[in-house]
């Protein structure tokens, strides 16, 4: 799937103030700096549609874009900055599971996770909590171009044992990606095409 045509919407504070509507819509959102708006840059081919930024934490707001006419993407503030006072922190809890026990056109999230690294408790965490919600998710890999050729498999593998060693007895989908090079680009949006058709096809027979 190549993205035809992507524009902002509008910047939310709470899920009831997000568009309506039944467009399904995907969330993308992750650990502060982990490279989400230049990925969803590179996943629409538009520069400066999500503002990057050097400083962490920049993101507070739900933000709302549409693709193609026929999905949203939607870009949620970054977790786990540390820098970040407990009253802040308090606040983004409280809008993300506020957006995400309240908003029906959710098809699915996608967690952004650092390649570099191993399993982080924070993201463990996080993704745990969207299970026991019963939220579907993805993991998206980021920065696969800071590895050297030929480490993406292990580095991943490693992952996913480390998330079985930490009692997920299933892993979800995820994707290897590189904001730089376009690595994953066709692989996670052909699999939002996917799950387009077949949200699409249940709602025409009324399911």
């Amino acid at each position: 799937m190549t993205v035809k045509s992507a524009e902002f919407v509008k910047s939310s504070t709470r899920a009831d103030q997000c568009p309506q509507g039944h467009l399904p819509e995907y969330a993308f959102i992750g650990r502060s700096n982990v490279g989400k708006s230049s990925l969803i840059n590179m996943l629409t081919d538009r520069k400066h549609l999500a503002k990057t930024s050097g400083r962490p934490g920049k993101t507070q707001l739900i933000n709302h874009f549409l693709i193609d006419r026929q999905w949203h993407l939607v870009d949620l503030p970054g977790y786990g900055y540390a820098r970040a006072s407990k009253k802040d922190k308090a606040a983004f809890q409280k809008l993300i599971q506020h957006y995400f026990r309240e908003r029906p056109q959710l098809i699915s999230a996608f967690v952004l996770l650092d390649l570099r690294h191993p399993p982080q408790p924070i993201d463990l965490d996080f993704m745990a909590w969207l299970n026991s919600e019963g939220i579907p998710f993805g993991m998206v890999f980021t920065k696969g171009d800071k590895l050297k050729d030929g480490a993406h498999p292990r580095q991943v593998a490693a992952y996913l044992e480390g998330m079985r060693e930490a009692g997920w007895e299933e892993t979800p989908p995820y994707f290897v990606t590189s904001s730089t090079s376009g690595l994953g680009k066709e692989d996670l949006l052909g699999y939002i095409d996917q799950v387009n058709r077949e949200y699409q096809q249940a709602r025409n027979q009324g399911l």
